[in-house]
């Protein structure tokens, strides 16, 4: 696998976090503006929230993300220092904050990691560990919380209804059947026949109008088998530990939106577990925003499946909602990034310099 430093700097650009804000602030404003519901006194219900269920939601947020530093080290082997599992994360999600969500941050993670000093190969295999686990928490876990919230999942909203009529669920149910599928293809590439699923690659791009990309394929399926060499042998403690952890994460993401919309309404029981599937319907809507992070979507979506629980709380939860999970890792990102650089490229040269002086 080849890196090209163009490409990832073109990712890694503090400049960028003005595109999903402009995005983000526009539509804002334009819910602000086209909803007579929305007023100053709708912004001034902030205030109504209670201060220990906004603590509650920054605990979640700060355990999300103390479950990410956690699982690359176990990840990597330890590879990584506190400080330095910091570093990746931040950068890792300020990548994920201004690409589309279809896009991901996948070549920008194993760029990150292998500037850390882990060798590509391996830096390849612990960021494709990690999104085959995020994937597969949603491909096992979505059935059972759907089950539980006992098919109030979809929300009955009049603007859905206008724009998609009865296709969301339709649009849900494909959606999460081709992630399956995919999910489960690089879970059987990765850790069962890796040169089986590079042979059936390059039998499908030998076909006249894929052809094109078959050199492509020939990659990915040589990075592919790469990848599971490098996972080999991992003992059961390891794959235990990234299992749980992975639910804990995902757990802790969803549940700052239960104790955020606890700041203003009271929730049952039951409508914890409906809060909580259905933002597994959002985000697989969110992941196929053609937008940077998702912006404007995430906004525009959150009215329509939490309106009911929230009714006049809607939009001050939702502009919380995306300051607490979202923009961030924007500043985040514009403050370490340039720090990162520093440490990784300009302090590694002049070492280089120096140990060359004492030879």
């Amino acid at each position: 696998m080849k890196l090209d430093n163009r490409e990832v700097f073109k990712t890694l650009n503090p400049n960028k976090v003005w595109v999903p804000v402009f995005i983000g602030i526009a539509i804002v404003f334009a819910m602000f503006y086209m909803d007579p519901t929305v007023n100053a006194q709708t912004l001034r219900g902030v205030f109504d929230a209670s201060i220990w269920s906004i603590l509650l939601a920054m605990v979640f947020i700060v355990l999300r993300d103390a479950g990410y530093v956690f699982r690359i080290r176990e990840v990597t082997n330890k590879h990584l220092t506190w400080s330095r599992a910091i570093y990746v994360i931040i950068l890792w999600e300020f990548a994920s904050a201004v690409t589309p969500s279809i896009v991901g941050g996948t070549a920008v993670a194993v760029f990150i990691l292998n500037k850390e000093g882990i060798p590509l190969g391996k830096a390849l295999a612990f960021t494709m560990l990690t999104a085959i686990m995020d994937n597969l928490f949603f491909v096992l876990g979505a059935p059972i919380i759907l089950f539980l919230a006992q098919g109030y999942i979809f929300p009955e909203s009049r603007v859905l209804e206008m724009r998609l009529g009865s296709s969301m669920e339709y649009l849900f149910w494909g959606s999460y059947t081709l992630y399956t599928i995919y999910s489960v293809l690089m879970a059987l590439a990765l850790f069962y026949r890796p040169r089986v699923f590079k042979w059936i690659m390059l039998r499908l791009f030998s076909i006249k109008w894929l052809r094109k990309w078959k050199y492509q394929a020939n990659n990915y399926g040589d990075q592919i088998i790469e990848a599971s060499k490098e996972l080999k042998g991992k003992n059961f403690k390891y794959w235990l530990i990234i299992i749980l952890t992975t639910v804990f994460i995902w757990s802790s993401r969803y549940l700052m939106l239960n104790a955020l919309i606890s700041a203003f309404e009271t929730l049952s029981v039951f409508e914890h577990v409906v809060v909580f599937a259905r933002q597994i319907i959002m985000w697989i809507v969110m992941m196929i925003s053609p937008t940077p992070g998702s912006s404007g979507t995430a906004e525009f979506f959150f009215t329509q499946f939490f309106n009911e629980f929230l009714t006049g709380y809607t939009f001050v939860t939702s502009i919380l909602w995306r300051m607490f999970s979202y923009y961030p890792y924007l500043l985040l990102g514009a403050i370490f990034l340039p720090r990162w650089v520093r440490q990784v490229f300009f302090k590694k040269k002049s070492e280089n310099k120096e140990a060359r002086k004492s030879d």
